[in-house]
């Protein structure tokens, strides 16, 4: 793909694709927002068509829902989401279609979190809002939580 308006983030963690994937899927709340901030699930129907929402939350009592809809979940291997619709396929944003996908790796797992954005100011704000920093400690507490530190 050429032309793509995409951040990404990747990691080499040391722990087997299963168990990365079942942190990854299951427990989003323990990792998917930079400290000091963190996520709530609100609804997770983890299927194709299914609706996502979490609230993330800030230490100075900040609130910002995240609504969208999956587009893709294929156990095991990765989840897309999008936030162009909301869970009732109700028009909204679009700001981008986020991938987070796991691949075996020699004894570990590669885990690889993508974003991609619908115009060149989407990219250029969501680098502005930290993509690179907030995106990279999140895959650190991802590996954290896998390789049991």
């Amino acid at each position: 793909m050429s032309d793509i308006r995409e951040l990404s983030v990747t990691r080499y963690i040391d722990a087997p694709p299963d168990k990365v994937w079942d942190v990854m899927a299951n427990r989003q709340e323990e990792w998917f927002c930079p400290k000091p901030w963190r996520a709530t699930v609100d609804v997770q129907e983890q299927r194709a068509g299914g609706r996502t929402e979490l609230t993330f939350h800030g230490p100075d009592g900040e609130s910002f829902p995240q609504n969208g809809l999956f587009l893709a979940f294929d156990e095991g291997r990765r989840f897309v989401v999008t936030d162009a619709v909301n869970g009732d396929l109700e028009p909204q944003g679009p700001f981008m279609v986020g991938f987070w996908e796991v691949a075996p790796e020699g004894s570990g797992t590669r885990y690889t979190a993508r974003a991609l954005h619908w115009t060149d100011e989407d990219l250029k704000r969501h680098k502005e809002m930290g993509f690179e920093d907030g995106w990279a400690m999140c895959a650190d507490q991802l590996a954290g939580l896998c390789e049991g530190n």
